[in-house]
C-alpha cells in the first residue's frame, strides 16, 4: 500500500518538476519559442555531425512533433480526430499554423496533408518539420524517396559555425554573420537551397566591399554563382586598381579571375604598373603548383593572361626597364614591341594597344564641320585648332580624317597643350587605318586627358601619310546633349596661331573630338 501510495506521490513530484521547467511559459512567441529551441537539446530527436576531425560539433535539431510541444497543450492523449479539430480551433494553434504551416506547406499539397503531419507527432523521426519547411534540399533528406531515418547525420563538407548561422536563420529568422564565418555561410546557403540567407550574405560583403579586399570577394563570387556581387567587385577595382592589386588577396586569385581582370578597358592604372602585379602573381602560382620560380615558369602559369598585357600603352623607357628584362617575354615579342616604339610605320604587334580608359558613363563625341571635301595634303606640319568647354571633362582621343585614295595607313602624333603654358598634357604617337571613305577614323591617347572649364587648350595631330579628306563649314560652338540627363557640354573653337597647316574654324583637320564628362 505504502508502495502503491508512493507512486502517484513520485508521479505528483515529477509533474510539479516538470512543470518548473515550464519554459514555453517564458516565451510568449513562437519566434522565441523556436530561438529558444535553436541549437538546444530540449525536445530534439536528431543530430547532425557537422565538420571533420577535432573541429566537428554535434549540432541538434526538432521534428514536427516536438515543435507543437510547444504550444502548451497534450497531443497523444486525443484520437486524431478530436486533436485535429482542437488544434484548428485553438487561437494561438491557428496563429502558429498560419505562419509556420499553411502558408509554406500548402502549394502544392492539401489540407489531408498538413493533418497528415500533424498526426505523425508519434513518429519524430518520419519529419524534420523545421528543416524542411526552411528548405528543400532538408526536405528532400528527410521526406523524399530516399529519406534518410538516421537521428544522426554526418555533414563533413560543412563549418559547424555556418551551419549554426543556418539553423539559427530556419528557427527564428535572425541572421548571425560576420567578416569570418560570411562566405562559409553563403556556401552553406547556396548547399541547403535557403536564398533568402544567401541575399543576407551578399547584402553584408557588399556592405564590406574595399580595395583591399575586392579580389578575394571577386573570386568568391564567381565561384558562387553571385553575378551582382561580382560586377560590384569588378567596379571597386576599376576605381582602386592601384590599393586592389596592393592587396594580399590579389596574388590568391585563380587565373580566370585574373584573365577576367585584365580583359577590362576600365582599369585605373599605368600598364607597367599592372605588369608588376602580374608578376607578383605569377611568383605565388609558380610556387602553388610547386614550380620554380624562373621566367619560363612565370609565362607558364600565366598561360592566356600574358596576351592581355597592354605593353604598346607603356613608354619606351617603362618598357626597356621592365619587361623587357623580365625574361618572360621571348625576343621575338621583345624585338617587335621597341620596333613599334621606335620606328614609323609602326610594325603590328601581338599585345592589344587599346588605352584602358578609367572612366565610367557613356563616351561622348562632337564633329565640329557641317561638311566633307577631297584633299588635305601633309609635309611634317601639325594640324592645330584650339579650344575651350563649358564644365570638366576627359578627352581619351579624335576622329581623323583619312585617305581620299582608297585604303590607307596613316601613322599620327596626337596631342593636347595647355595653350597658355605650352605644355603637352597628353600624346600618343600611333597610327591608324582607313578605308577610304569620308568617315572619320578613331585615334586615341594612351590615358584621358583632363580639360577644364574655360581654360584654353590646343588640339594638335601631326600625320604623315597621303592626302585626305577635310571639313568644311566649320562651326565655331559645339553644343552636346546628354540624350538621359539633358546636361549640356558646350565647345569653342578658335584659331591657333602660327604653324597649323592651314587647319582654322572654317576648315581642315581634327573634325572629332572623344570625351568623356
Amino acid at each position: 500500500a505504502a508502495g502503491e501510495s508512493g507512486r502517484p506521490r513520485s508521479r505528483a513530484a515529477a509533474l510539479l518538476r516538470e512543470r518548473s521547467t515550464n519554459w514555453q511559459a517564458t516565451k510568449p512567441t513562437v519566434k522565441e519559442r523556436f530561438a529558444f529551441l535553436f541549437n538546444n537539446e530540449v525536445l530534439c530527436d536528431v543530430h547532425f555531425l557537422v565538420g571533420k576531425g577535432l573541429g566537428a560539433q554535434r549540432i541538434p535539431a526538432h521534428s514536427l512533433s516536438k515543435v507543437l510541444a510547444m504550444i502548451d497543450f497534450p497531443l497523444r492523449e486525443q484520437p486524431f480526430g478530436f486533436v485535429g479539430l482542437a488544434l484548428f480551433s485553438h487561437p494561438r494553434f491557428q496563429r502558429f499554423l498560419l505562419a509556420r504551416l499553411l502558408l509554406p506547406l500548402c502549394f502544392g499539397s492539401d489540407l489531408r496533408f498538413i493533418l497528415q503531419v500533424l498526426e505523425a507527432g508519434a513518429h519524430p523521426a518520419d519529419f524534420r518539420f523545421v528543416l524542411a519547411v526552411g528548405s528543400a534540399v532538408f526536405d528532400a533528406m528527410f521526406n523524399g524517396g530516399m529519406a534518410t531515418t538516421s537521428t544522426e547525420i554526418e555533414l563533413p563538407d560543412v563549418e559547424p559555425a555556418a551551419f549554426l548561422a543556418l539553423l539559427k536563420f530556419l528557427y527564428s529568422d535572425e541572421v548571425q554573420i560576420g567578416p569570418e564565418t560570411v562566405m562559409t555561410t553563403l556556401y552553406t546557403a547556396k548547399k541547403y537551397a535557403v536564398p533568402a540567407l544567401e541575399a543576407h550574405c551578399v547584402e553584408f560583403l557588399k556592405k564590406n566591399l574595399r580595395a583591399d579586399n575586392a579580389f578575394m570577394l571577386l573570386t568568391q563570387a564567381r565561384l558562387f554563382d553571385e553575378p551582382q556581387l561580382a560586377s560590384l567587385c569588378l567596379e571597386n577595382i576599376d576605381k582602386n586598381t592601384a590599393d586592389a592589386i596592393s592587396a594580399e588577396g590579389f596574388t590568391d586569385i585563380d587565373l580566370d579571375t585574373l584573365v577576367a581582370v585584365l580583359e577590362r578597358d576600365t582599369l585605373g592604372i599605368r600598364e607597367v604598373r599592372l605588369f608588376n602585379a602580374v608578376v607578383r602573381w605569377s611568383e605565388a602560382e609558380c610556387q602553388r603548383q610547386q614550380l620554380q620560380v624562373t621566367p619560363e615558369n612565370k609565362r607558364k602559369v600565366l598561360g592566356k593572361a600574358l596576351a592581355l598585357i597592354r605593353f604598346p600603352l607603356m613608354t619606351i623607357e617603362e618598357f626597356a626597364a621592365g619587361p623587357a628584362q623580365s625574361g618572360i617575354l621571348v625576343d621575338r615579342e621583345v624585338v617587335s614591341l621597341f620596333l613599334h616604339f621606335t620606328v614609323n610605320p609602326k610594325p603590328r604587334v601581338d599585345f592589344i594597344d587599346r588605352p584602358r580608359c578609367c572612366l565610367r558613363g557613356k563616351e561622348c563625341s562632337i564633329n565640329r564641320f557641317q561638311q566633307v571635301e577631297s584633299r588635305w595634303g601633309y609635309s611634317g606640319t601639325s594640324d592645330r585648332i584650339r579650344f575651350s568647354v563649358n564644365k570638366r571633362i576627359f578627352v581619351v582621343g579624335f576622329g581623323l580624317y583619312g585617305s581620299i585614295h582608297g585604303p590607307t595607313d596613316y601613322q599620327v602624333n596626337i596631342q593636347i597643350i595647355h595653350t597658355d603654358s605650352n605644355t603637352v598634357l597628353g600624346q600618343n604617337d600611333t597610327g591608324f587605318s582607313c578605308d577610304g571613305s569620308a568617315s572619320t577614323f578613331r585615334v586615341m591617347f594612351k590615358e584621358p586627358v583632363e580639360v577644364l572649364p574655360n581654360v584654353n587648350y590646343t588640339a594638335c595631330a601631326t600625320l604623315k601619310g597621303p592626302d585626305s579628306h577635310y571639313g568644311t563649314k566649320g562651326l565655331r560652338k559645339v553644343t552636346h546633349e546628354s540624350p538621359t540627363t539633358g546636361a549640356k557640354t558646350c565647345f569653342t573653337f578658335c584659331y591657333a596661331a602660327g604653324n597649323n597647316n592651314g587647319t582654322s574654324v572654317e576648315d581642315g583637320q581634327i573634325p572629332e573630338v572623344i570625351f568623356y564628362t
